[in-house]
């Protein structure tokens, strides 16, 4: 059996569960550790987060007992910790052979384990790309429920799937932040928004962006044209999943170095959707075309200075 640990924000959340369905198609036993979500976690997160994967309605796993995730964290270091690795992903014990610490971009040797205990974030493509239409039926949207809400949703759905559309994802807040910053910033720059929405003008002029970011004082600044964009602004909170939903009936999707918008992307249908995303995800992460190419099939990829690689 493996127990793949679950934490962090939604799109995180979706890429441990991608892992845990992707062993389930193998055939092997695997359970989920939801532990990260207790009360007693969640009081010390500077960003207290929710167990968000039951707002999609085909969303069903089986959790493990405390028994089964002691017998795996309560060994070597970790047995001195009482299990730390629930509290933070990334931690690194060498001295417990049962826990599996991600601490690459992918890992080939992943779903060669057995009897161990999983944490990581996982956002390769590569770790489930062969799955992602079993994905896309597990992750089957729930209706806004505002009903006015919904029907201004299912509204642009309409609209986008009749257009040129391309969602633009901006990730601005915590990203501004100077520690989150020097890993996180300058990636998803101007001039590889400007590019890559350049890149799908050139393909259609008549194409719409839909912007979606929490920093909307910045978007209405930035792109005012509402003939040529649609700032989204209305589904907040726990109903910001409708973003997800919308982003995924675009024509294109532009996506910041954010899980959020790669799953806005991924789970898209059309047979002919395009995908622009960053060429790097974190500035401490090193990256080669080869590599990146590899582990992102069919995605374009675009650097800072907003050149396709």
């Amino acid at each position: 059996m493996v127990i793949i640990q679950i934490a962090g924000g939604l799109g995180n959340q979706m890429q441990q569960y991608a892992v845990y369905q992707k062993f389930l198609t193998m055939g092997k036993q695997a359970k989920l550790d939801l532990s990260w979500f207790d009360e007693s976690v969640q009081k010390n997160m500077l960003a207290p987060r929710e167990f968000e994967l039951p707002l999609f309605k085909n969303v069903t796993f089986e959790e493990c007992s405390k028994e089964e995730r002691d017998y795996f964290l309560k060994q070597g270091l970790l047995g001195k910790l009482k299990g730390k690795v629930t509290r933070t992903l990334g931690i690194t014990d060498t001295d417990n052979p049962k826990v599996f610490c991600e601490s690459k971009m992918y890992h080939e040797e992943l779903f060669d384990l057995d009897d161990m205990y999983i944490t990581g974030y996982f956002a390769c493509q590569k770790y489930y790309g062969d799955i992602m239409d079993r994905l896309r039926d597990c992750y089957e949207f729930p209706d806004h429920p505002d009903e006015l809400l919904h029907a201004r949703n299912m509204a642009l759905v309409e609209k986008m799937e009749k257009e040129s559309s391309v969602s633009v994802h901006i990730r601005r807040g915590d990203y501004l932040d100077p520690p989150n910053f020097a890993i996180l910033g300058n990636i998803a720059t101007t001039e590889y928004y400007d590019s890559a929405m350049e890149y799908f003008r050139l393909k259609d002029e008549s194409t719409h962006f839909y912007i979606f970011t929490s920093d909307h004082e910045y978007a209405r600044q930035r792109y005012s044209d509402e003939s040529k964009y649609t700032i989204v602004d209305w589904n907040t909170g726990r109903n910001s999943v409708q973003d997800l939903m919308l982003m995924s009936h675009c024509k294109g999707n532009i996506c910041a170095n954010s899980t959020f918008s790669f799953w806005g992307a991924r789970l898209g249908r059309r047979p002919d959707r395009e995908i622009i995303r960053t060429y790097k995800m974190r500035n401490n992460q090193p990256v080669s075309p080869d590599i990146m190419h590899d582990y992102w099939k069919g995605w374009i990829l675009m650097d800072e200075k907003g050149s396709i690689v």
